[in-house]
């Protein structure tokens, strides 16, 4: 049997530290943390368990590699301590298993006197410490100290660290994959590198981008956010860069451009990959030279902003299609983040639900007090299509048809029947509006691009332009 966990003290009372010489409080002193224990033995687990509980921390134990796996789906703690020698997964299989999903988790590794080569092996492989066995308690804790304060710096929010957890506010979650993605977007914060949001339409892309910007040192500064795909080609040039007065027809006054809006804070370039391949070539060179030239403008002028860019779309399949210029997905993309669908985080789906219904409740002015006895299960059964922008959908539906203090699993029911799988996503509805009038224009004009041009305000190039875009030959259209 594996020798027991040796106490080398009585442990501190009173919340006061061993040494009145200790420079700094311990860690598990100022805050209790999760840290799940892996072991398959049940004695050494249950006495680490003691022992972190004694200190104030919260244990999980898993008896397998296998079952800390399975763990790791649903909660998602600050460290992993796992023994090195086990049945079946051993210790540093499970290390390379959670490094892979989870790669900012500490890990420390338990191991015996025999098996520290295994464990320096260990550490070159990125395993955070190793704890040798006989195991000292004052040993232990020095290491979980150590391990609790990296993952405090990666961004691990404590539980209940309140000022931690402002920077992201407007997020709730409680999932391990969001988790994870909140952990790596506050370590990306701190510094000014390009990011690249990637994610299904509704999983709150814009949300995760004000996150970094209020965890980043620009926080001070203007946060400005564009949807590319939402500005006509004509003028995405000068709503990025500016205009000057009279640069071109209707240029009554200049406009400093979204570009300088945001000089010393954060740009957010929504749905990136809408943008023109012509307006690609600009923003390129733009984030290259970091200066920018308004339209009709004779100077370029400096700025220092940071980029951070999102798309519903795969851009390396963009790239790859030629629809995305390779260079500018390399210069955007310097990291990347993913969010999970809503389908991907389903015990977060009650937790947004009612807090949806408490927001929409005081906006309407409805006294409602929650769901009534089976309707959160149906809204974390539903499929959700449309992410979290659609469950907000359904929410404010049931506040606003409630006619109880309780909204009722037949509300609910009736409001996910009222949502149709096949909603499609604004972008895609308008382009797909955007083709049906180009096709009604030229149907009425007999192919004629000129006059089709001119009946939609637009010039001839622009016209041809917008064909191209959506693969539509004049001269099908001609008698």
């Amino acid at each position: 049997m594996t020798p027991p966990v040796r106490p080398s003290a009585a442990p501190p009372t009173g919340g006061q530290t061993s040494s009145p010489a200790e420079p700094v409080l311990r860690f598990h002193e100022r805050q209790g943390a999760r840290i799940l224990i892996v072991d398959d033995d049940p004695v050494l687990l249950r006495l680490l368990a003691l022992r972190l509980r004694h200190e104030g921390h919260e244990p999980l134990q898993a008896t397998s590699g296998e079952a800390a796996l399975a763990l790791l789906d649903h909660e998602l703690p600050q460290v992993l301590i796992t023994d090195l020698r086990m049945g079946g997964m051993n210790g540093l299989q499970l290390f390379e298993a959670v490094h892979r999903r989870h790669p900012l988790l500490p890990v420390l590794i338990l191991t015996a006197h025999g098996t520290i080569p295994d464990a320096v092996k260990a550490l070159q492989r990125g395993v955070f410490g190793y704890i040798t066995k006989p195991i000292e308690a004052h040993e232990l804790m020095a290491e979980v100290d150590r391990a609790l304060a990296a993952s405090l710096a990666l961004g691990a929010d404590m539980p209940g660290d309140e000022p931690g957890e402002a920077w992201r506010e407007s997020i709730i979650t409680r999932s391990p994959l969001m988790a994870q993605v909140l952990a790596e977007a506050r370590l990306m914060a701190q510094s000014d590198a390009t990011v690249v949001i990637q994610g299904d339409g509704g999983t709150g892309k814009e949300l995760l981008a004000r996150a970094i910007h209020a965890a980043s040192p620009r926080a001070g500064a203007p946060f400005v956010a564009v949807n590319c795909g939402a500005i006509p080609e004509n003028l995405i040039e000068s709503e990025l860069f500016g205009h000057v007065k009279g640069a071109f027809t209707g240029a009554v006054q200049g406009n400093p451009g979204l570009f300088t809006s945001a000089n010393g804070g954060t740009l957010f370039l929504d749905e990136i990959a809408d943008l023109p391949l012509a307006m690609q070539v600009k923003l390129l060179r733009a984030l290259q030279e970091r200066e920018v030239r308004a339209v009709g403008a004779t100077r370029a002028s400096r700025i220092n902003v940071r980029v951070i860019s999102a798309s519903h779309r795969v851009l390396d399949a963009e790239v790859a299609a030629g629809r995305f210029r390779e260079d500018l997905f390399y210069r955007l993309n310097v990291v990347g983040l993913t969010l999970p669908a809503l389908a991907q985080r389903r015990e977060d789906i009650a937790l947004m639900a009612q807090h949806f219904m408490t927001t929409l409740a005081q906006r309407y002015g409805k006294p409602l007090a929650g769901f009534g006895p089976g309707a959160l299960e149906l809204l974390t059964a539903a499929p959700w299509p449309g992410n979290v922008r659609q469950l907000q959908n359904v929410v404010e539906k049931c506040v606003v048809l409630s006619t109880t203090a309780m909204i009722a699993p037949s509300l609910v029911q009736r409001a996910l029947a009222n949502q149709s799988s096949d909603m499609l996503p604004l972008d895609e509805a308008r382009r797909q509006f955007e083709r049906d009038y180009l096709i009604q224009l030229l149907k009425m004009t007999a192919g004629n691009v000129t006059h089709a041009a001119r009946l939609a305000q637009r010039n001839r190039t622009d016209f041809y332009s917008l064909m191209g875009r959506h693969q539509i030959d004049p001269s099908t259209f001609k008698a």
